[in-house]
């Protein structure tokens, strides 16, 4: 057993390098040094510093963009007895003095390793749960969830998160259903970006019935067939054709125009865009919406180079608010449905 300070964060496998490199930079930006650590495809960072809870409450998970969950170590579990796993974990939570917890998540990496321990997570969650009461170690009024994230059979850590400061679901991951009049799979980007980056009270504030839209770079019509559901009236800006049924309920106007130098006559409640183009004339055609006034909100996404792509993030987001002004309320995230790429929420905050 091995106590640890620091953060143990899930991501999309393969990204490990911008997480760490992210939480590294933000850290020593808030007074937080300290150093990452991690195996590449595995699907998670740890990050190690002197006072772990001080970190964790310093870095919001929400203003995380490679993070899908932050979690707050508490102990590593390394050689643990398949036999007996709960008696090492027990020690560890009384030598921690960690607890009570409101709720148990037993967990594993979304990647090629971790998958196969789904069975593991779930039968050891049963066992351990009646085993967490018995000990007084869960109360439904307590503000923290205790994670056990299983690396393999014989090793986990435990971590615990704040339920207003961490993802709402287990592994960080939404679970989205692909609907049958979906034009195509990117729907669910959208979809998740809505739930992800809008706070309840803001998807119900900002999207309502009578609300427009543009939708640049629209074919075959994912996006704008999410807005559509949300009552919103959609341009959908786009050479390529859309699907059919978009137009069944009159609320699309298809425009044959150039994504980059289309612009609305007057001010659009929103627009989204999922062009395929370098990050940065993305970036710079998305800050001139937002600055010329063209829409009040935006969701948009930017394709990331294989290579530094942590730097062209910060370079991106940089450029984007020195373009718009101090008062952008910019939010980034790299979702479940994202590949190689993230996708940014901006708004004027006076708006």
């Amino acid at each position: 057993m091995d106590t640890r300070s620091g953060l143990l964060c899930w991501c999309r496998a393969g990204f490990e390098p911008e997480l760490a490199a992210e939480l590294s930079d933000r850290a020593a930006m808030l007074g937080h040094p300290g150093y990452a650590q991690t195996d590449r495809d595995s699907g998670y960072v740890l990050f190690h510093c002197e006072d772990g809870a001080a970190l964790d409450e310093a870095l919001p998970w929400r203003e995380l963009i490679f993070a899908r969950q932050k979690l707050r170590l508490i102990a590593e579990l390394s050689d643990l007895d398949p036999v007996d796993r709960i008696t090492p974990l027990l020690a560890a939570l009384r030598e921690s003095g960690a607890g009570p917890f409101n709720d148990l998540w037993v967990e594993h990496s979304d990647s090629d390793a971790g998958r196969p321990l789904s069975g593991l997570a779930r039968s050891f969650g049963n066992a351990l749960r009646p085993v967490l009461k018995r000990e007084g170690l869960l109360d439904a009024k307590a503000k923290r969830r205790l994670h056990v994230a299983f690396i393999d059979g014989r090793h986990a850590f435990l971590a615990s998160a704040d339920g207003d400061d961490s993802a709402p679901w287990p592994l960080g991951i939404p679970r989205l259903r692909m609907h049958a009049d979906a034009p195509s799979r990117s729907a669910l980007k959208l979809d998740e970006a809505l739930g992800v980056l809008l706070t309840p009270q803001e998807h119900e504030l900002w999207l309502r019935p009578g609300m427009r839209a543009a939708d640049l770079g629209a074919a075959p019509g994912g996006w704008t067939w999410v807005l559509l559901r949300q009552g919103l009236s959609v341009i959908a800006i786009d050479n390529g054709p859309l699907r059919p049924h978009l137009f069944d309920i009159g609320q699309v106007t298809h425009l044959r125009e150039d994504g980059f130098s289309w612009h609305p006559q007057e001010s659009l409640d929103w627009m989204v865009c999922d062009m395929v183009e370098q990050p940065i004339r993305v970036t710079e055609r998305m800050a001139t919406w937002l600055r010329e006034g063209w829409c009040r909100r935006m969701i948009f996404n930017l394709k990331l180079p294989m290579k530094k792509r942590w730097l062209e993030t910060q370079r991106c987001l940089e450029l984007f608010r020195a373009q718009c002004g101090g008062d952008v309320d910019l939010r980034a995230r790299q979702l479940y449905h994202d590949r190689e790429e993230i996708t940014v929420f901006a708004a004027h905050s006076r708006k």
